[in-house]
């Protein structure tokens, strides 16, 4: 869920004359991957400008997300779309809690959270504050048909005071890695490590066993892949009844329209250290 590759390296300092030791710096690198079906694994999107976009050459598998409506104040990946209502469209980092506080400082009605194109984070703690912020506000959260939630934005979702699903409606989870290589099974199930995301879940509502299973299952798959579910197997996960209209919507409703191939945002391993 978190998609967790960051590689931290360190970049030796410049030589300085003999008199002085030698200085190093740790620097960390963020990107984001993208599955191709031909290679039958996530690839590497290119960095700069285009990394966020998809590449023409690659076969095509998210379903066609709606026009949004335009927005009135932008706040990071937060868009004010009405004086009650707010979208979701793109990475959550280090700048995301002031980012969402500020905009509920300037639109304190906002009461819903539509999560159109959710690719994850590159931090996971900044995310999960966002997520507890979230939820003391009473915000609701919202996957529209045609909205995929991925990683690191799951979390976001599963703060929503209330969750509403819409057929058509996507999500991806996976696992996650650390600069060392390890992954949650490398460690204690009461490890601060696995702690930090069980409590979560559990701030979000989730019995000790509900988080635990939910927490399983987003392991069940190595960093560099994913597990997609379905409008309903998400809606399974949160105890909710299945769609009574998910047979009106499908016949109102055109087959979803395959444009582009999903991306994942990758976390800053960095921002999991104390």
């Amino acid at each position: 869920m978190r998609c967790v590759v960051a590689l931290c390296f360190a970049l030796l300092a410049l030589f300085a004359p003999a008199a002085h030791a030698e200085a190093q710096v740790l620097s960390v690198e963020t990107y984001i991957e993208e599955w191709d079906p031909a290679q039958q694994r996530w690839v590497r999107v290119e960095d700069g400008a285009q990394r966020f976009a998809p590449q023409t050459v690659q076969p095509v598998r998210k379903a066609h997300t709606p026009a949004a409506p335009s927005s009135i104040a932008n706040y990071g990946p937060f868009r004010v779309v009405d004086q009650n209502r707010a979208e979701m469209v793109g990475v959550t980092g280090r700048a995301s809690p002031a980012q969402f506080a500020a905009m509920l400082r300037d639109y304190p009605q906002i009461s819903t959270l539509v999560m159109r194109e959710a690719p994850g984070t590159d931090d996971d703690r900044a995310n999960m504050k966002v997520g507890r912020m979230i939820r003391n506000a009473g915000i609701s959260t919202h996957v529209p048909y045609g909205g995929s939630v991925r990683s690191g934005a799951v979390e976001l979702f599963l703060a929503g005071k209330e969750r509403r699903i819409d057929d058509g409606a996507e999500f991806a989870v996976h696992s996650w890695m650390d600069e060392y290589g390890r992954q949650p099974q490398d460690f204690a199930p009461d490890s601060r490590e696995n702690r930090m995301y069980l409590d979560y879940y559990r701030e979000m509502g989730m019995s000790a066993e509900q988080a635990a299973a939910f927490y399983d299952m987003t392991n069940s798959v190595s960093y560099s892949d994913a597990k997609w579910l379905t409008a309903q197997d998400m809606r399974g996960w949160l105890g909710q009844a299945a769609n009574d209209n998910a047979a009106a919507d499908t016949i109102a409703k055109p087959a979803p329209k395959i444009t582009a191939a999903p991306q994942i945002a990758y976390l800053d391993l960095e921002a999991l250290l104390p």
